[in-house]
């Protein structure tokens, strides 16, 4: 017989210590957009009115400006809120061969409110800051230029300096910079020589898609009913 008999030995489980709290890297994203607007001037509209916006750039804006439309009453829904993917959709769909600093204009002008596509026509660009590497502005970056819309009572013009920034921050003089490239854009807006002078004008009321009417002279969409100038040529509505 052997001397000695083997033996089977106990399983062991290993459990962990009971810990409080684990050590953990943080991880947030904070994303905050904030604009200003100036206040609005009245023009005298007249030939190639709409080309005059893009001269109230001068001195600010770097590269060329881009001229934004309103919208044509099938992407009035649109907006640059992902957390309305029909409307993002549309939104993506209408802007996407844009050039990335007015996209990225437009998502901060539109997400705050400063500017609304429904009726207002925006030119504008990059004012200040640096772009990335896929030609996106940096957070820091001040976008804009300036946004006008006409008035149903009379046709005339009326025009405004509007400046965004944001992102994943803001750096401190930010704000002040805005502040002084909106005020340029507001001189130059008022030098125009078919300004007007300053006025206090409501904005339009939009109304649904089926109250539109189409142009005569250029063939736009006009999103609400209450429309006596078209919103993207400035000509009288022809109503039947």
């Amino acid at each position: 017989m052997p001397l000695f008999r083997k033996t089977k030995k106990s399983a062991q489980v290993n459990t962990p210590p009971a810990v409080e709290e684990v050590p953990a890297q943080d991880f947030v994203l904070k994303l905050s957009y904030s604009a200003k607007s100036s206040e609005s001037v009245r023009i005298k509209t007249g030939p190639s009115a709409v080309a005059r916006l893009a001269r109230m750039l001068d001195g600010y804006v770097q590269g060329e400006p881009e001229l934004a439309e309103p919208y044509p009453v099938e992407f009035g829904e649109a907006a640059p809120f992902i957390v309305r993917m029909p409307d993002a959709a549309e939104w993506l769909t209408y802007h996407r061969k844009r050039l990335p600093v007015t996209r990225h204009a437009l998502v901060v002008l539109e997400s705050v409110d400063a500017i609304d596509l429904a009726f207002d026509t925006f030119v504008g660009g990059l004012l200040d800051g640096e772009l990335d590497t896929s030609g996106y502005p940096e957070y820091n970056a001040i976008v804009g230029g300036v946004a006008s819309h006409w008035d149903e009572m009379n046709g005339d013009m009326i025009v405004r300096a509007v400046v965004g920034w944001g992102g994943k921050g803001a750096r401190g003089d930010t704000d002040r910079n805005a502040s002084r490239i909106l005020a340029g854009l507001f001189g130059n807006i008022a030098a125009d020589r078919h300004a007007l002078g300053i006025v206090a004008v409501e904005r339009p009321v939009t109304g649904t898609k089926a109250d539109g009417l189409v142009c005569a002279h250029c063939g736009f969409n006009s999103a609400h009913v209450r429309a006596f100038y078209c919103p993207k040529c400035g000509m009288r509505m022809t109503r039947t």
